[in-house]
């Protein structure tokens, strides 16, 4: 008994180790972020309402369906329907203290998210969609404002993080395509950079992790 817990002691300092580095490394990379080397990531659609940013975070999935079928998959997208999704909303709520959300209808991932107050700001019907708003994500009970896409794209009001993501399937043939998602942040003053920097190094393992998970129900259902 006595090695057994020496070993989750061993274990629980380990990873707290570790994710004390993470932060750091976070923390100190913020800023830095930048286009994509990879051509195929380069998404001219997304840059038009934010060219520039703090932070981004892509992923990417090969699907054997068709692209309008993988968008259309993305978008009916269940969310809640997953554990892992489940398990770090429920972390955020305890960590900052937020109301709950459950009890939530499961709509598919667009209509939650503009439900929230997330907006459309740009569509290329079968191929990508382009959803913003502005925030403060450090508080509690977060809340979503939609805008216009003019207004998001020359939106500056102090104090608010503005935050971009993309639906996305590039066709490769006719029975396969690939699914991205892209993620853009932008601070509009320097208060507000100082508290996101901190909400993102201490929380965007759960964020970066929310949207892995989403790949794989896409290319599932997509290929279903």
């Amino acid at each position: 008994m006595r090695r057994f817990f020496r070993g989750i002691a061993a274990a629980t300092g380990l990873g707290a180790g570790a994710y004390a580095t993470y932060a750091a490394v976070t923390w100190l990379r913020y800023g830095d972020a930048g286009p994509s080397a990879d051509p195929d990531e380069r998404d001219l659609l997304l840059d038009r309402f934010m060219p520039r940013y703090d932070i981004v975070e892509r992923h990417h999935i090969a699907v054997a369906a068709p692209a309008d079928v993988v968008l259309d998959a993305a978008r009916d997208a269940d969310l809640q329907g997953s554990w892992v999704a489940r398990t770090i909303f429920r972390a955020r709520e305890i960590l900052l203290g937020a109301d709950p959300l459950a009890g939530r209808p499961h709509e598919g991932l667009l209509a939650e998210t503009t439900a929230l107050g997330w907006r459309v700001l740009a569509e290329q019907p079968g191929r990508e969609l382009v959803v913003g708003a502005v925030t403060k994500p450090w508080e509690a009970n977060v809340t979503f404002e939609g805008l216009a896409p003019d207004a998001f794209a020359a939106f500056d009001e102090p104090g608010y993080v503005k935050i971009a993501w993309t639906l996305r399937a590039d066709p490769v043939d006719d029975g396969h395509a690939t699914f991205r998602t892209e993620t853009r942040a932008f601070a509009t003053d320097a208060s507000a950079r100082r508290r996101f920097r901190r909400y993102w190094a201490c929380l965007s393992p759960g964020i970066i992790l929310i949207r892995l998970v989403l790949l794989r129900p896409v290319k599932q259902a997509a290929e279903r």
